[in-house]
């Protein structure tokens, strides 16, 4: 991989993975506009590492607090607000991790079908518009309870739909609920966290597996520019949604589903 390569699908991961927009959507650009090889599956596990630095580093304060109160309540010693926060990023975490386990294979063969990943943007873009126009709440995400969790937990089984975006189905689905863009974005970030080690750690066994060769150099530089890019995209992202809200990114989603439809007709 040449230096363009790696600067170009780094910041890519790093900038679609929390945004509402669908990170395998505009991955699948890449080779549109390029005669780049396939990054690798190395490559892969290296962009997800990234990301996972970027969200820990970004939430260490509530990371350190909800593990901690979690300890204690597993301990039978009470439960507070960060104990039962990290509960229902357990509890939404579920879902998930069942349904990419039964359809693990069917998404390696069709996930990144241009006209599906169009189908997902536009449609629950379109989800996404009317919900933060219509559903406006004031809770945060240590308002929740149990059922607000299974609720986006089953929201984010649907982001294994091609083009959906785990980021935007849960923070739709957390809106509908009452939180506050805020809290939905937050809840997202923080509920990403195991999902991403979960495929990370998958890729990883695959790679280790498959025995190849890897090019260290190339795995780091992606990784630190995954993370800086994703670091600055959850700072950003959460001061942007307070001012203007979600409709940026639901036209955005719009007119890219649109654009794929075309560049693949």
């Amino acid at each position: 991989m040449d230096w363009l390569q790696i600067l170009v699908l780094s910041l890519i991961q790093g900038f679609t993975e929390f945004l509402p927009v669908s990170s395998s959507a505009h991955l699948i650009l890449v080779p549109v506009f390029s005669d780049w090889p396939d990054q690798g599956l190395a490559f892969d596990v290296a962009l997800h590492v990234g990301s996972l630095v970027a969200v820990v580093l970004y939430f260490r304060e509530e990371l350190v607090r909800m593990t901690a109160s979690w300890c204690t309540s597993l301990a039978g010693r009470g439960t507070d607000d960060d104990a039962r926060l990290a509960w229902w990023v357990i509890l939404a975490t579920i879902p998930v991790g069942i349904a990419g386990l039964l359809v693990k294979d069917m998404l390696e063969t069709h996930a990144r079908s241009p006209q599906l990943l169009a189908f997902g943007l536009i449609v629950f873009g379109i989800v996404l518009g009317i919900v933060d126009w219509r559903c406006r709440g004031r809770r945060s995400e240590y308002q929740m309870n149990w059922k607000d969790a299974l609720w986006i937990g089953l929201a984010q089984a649907l982001a294994l739909f091609p083009g959906t975006s785990r980021s935007g189905i849960t923070m739709t689905m957390a809106l509908l609920l009452g939180l506050s863009r805020e809290a939905s974005a937050r809840f997202s970030f923080l509920l990403s966290i195991p999902v991403i080690v979960l495929a990370g750690g998958l890729e990883a066994v695959d790679l280790v597996r498959s025995g190849i060769d890897v090019d260290w150099f190339s795995l780091l530089l992606g990784a630190l520019l995954s993370a800086v890019s994703a670091y600055l995209c959850i700072h950003y992202f959460l001061a942007f949604i307070k001012r203007i809200g979600m409709q940026p990114f639901v036209i955005y989603r719009v007119l890219l589903g649109i654009a794929l439809l075309w560049l693949f007709a």
